[in-house]
């Protein structure tokens, strides 16, 4: 089986959004994969973050994944800063990657913004160690959004650029696996903005440890328009929060866009709304009774990641210690 790495940052309580556009992809991943699952703390500081909240959500979203699906004993789930092996060949990346290769990093200029100069030096190299998280494994696949498929190019280019500069052919090539067509999951307030867990409105976005109450409650107040569900998926156009509550509804439910208008168009919002949120709460509300339940035991959350930590030093301690040995340390 080809071996996989991914991971996803500690910070706030993971949403639909990731869900299905991440989450859900991992489990059904595990199947037929070598699956290297990180809770990616490091890249988590490129912004400041409390220390103590940090430490909390990282055993949260250690809860939410496993609640998920993500078996530990079959594949590896730990915590970034636990093996120190992301740290030692990011720094050697960084003395690889070249700054013309940052620069044209599209996500850093959209961070940024205008305020590129206040910025953390962490957020600007964020890429390389990315590259080192993947590379550290000799991983040659990682599920990627198309918003990360910059990222994963530069990493080939930093790997081809080493093994070229060390005459090696040590580092392999990283192939993006692209998630077929995905619900693109869109703000409960703002059809046009991607719902997002750093969102100030938790009204925003449904958590993944969300109650069925407060589903039910975020989706009556979802943010719609005064004209009734369209019979087809054209009749969307123009009409983001329409679009957004029915390809959520889609996602959920396996159906097609056309197949949920064919029983919902000429309808009012308020019908839907009803059964979008039996169909939310359906998917959402056992992972969300789970992840409380294993939140009441934080030491066998500790445990898991203490044990996955160990099984991905023994993996990625030896490729590293080979980089170590290329570029000339002494050890």
């Amino acid at each position: 089986m080809q071996r996989i790495f991914s991971g996803i940052q500690p910070t706030g309580v993971p949403q639909l959004g990731n869900y299905l556009g991440a989450i859900r992809n991992w489990v059904a991943l595990q199947a037929d994969h070598e699956c290297i699952f990180c809770l990616v703390d490091m890249h988590a500081l490129t912004v400041w973050q409390d220390p103590a909240s940090l430490r909390a959500q990282t055993l949260a979203q250690t809860a939410v994944l496993l609640a998920a699906g993500i078996d530990p004993k079959a594949h590896i789930l730990y915590n970034q800063s636990a093996v120190s092996a992301h740290a030692r060949l990011g720094w050697i990346f960084n003395c690889v990657s070249r700054l013309g290769w940052l620069n044209r990093m599209t996500q850093f200029k959209d961070k940024a913004g205008k305020d590129r100069e206040n910025h953390s030096a962490g957020l600007y190299v964020y890429p390389n160690l990315m590259a080192a998280d993947i590379l550290a494994f000799h991983a040659t696949r990682v599920p990627v959004g198309d918003d990360q498929r910059q990222h994963l190019e530069l990493a080939n280019d930093i790997a081809q650029k080493f093994n070229h500069d060390y005459g090696v052919d040590f580092f392999p090539a990283i192939e993006p696996l692209i998630p077929g067509e995905t619900a693109r999951i869109m703000s409960l307030r703002d059809g046009t903005k991607k719902m997002s867990k750093s969102d100030p409105s938790a009204q925003s976005r449904i958590e993944l440890t969300d109650t069925a109450d407060e589903i039910a409650l975020k989706i009556r107040r979802a943010k719609t328009d005064p004209e009734p569900l369209p019979s087809d998926a054209a009749g969307l156009e123009g009409r983001p929060e329409a679009r957004n509550l029915v390809s959520i509804f889609a996602a959920l439910s396996g159906e097609t866009i056309d197949t949920v208008l064919a029983r919902h168009g000429g309808s009012g919002f308020g019908p839907f709304k009803q059964a979008l949120a039996d169909v939310v709460i359906a998917a959402v509300a056992p992972v969300a009774d789970e992840t409380r339940r294993l939140l009441e035991d934080p030491a066998h959350l500790q445990g898991v990641l203490r044990d996955g930590a160990a099984r991905a030093e023994a993996i990625c301690e030896p490729i590293v210690k080979d980089a170590e040995r290329i570029v000339g340390f002494l050890r």
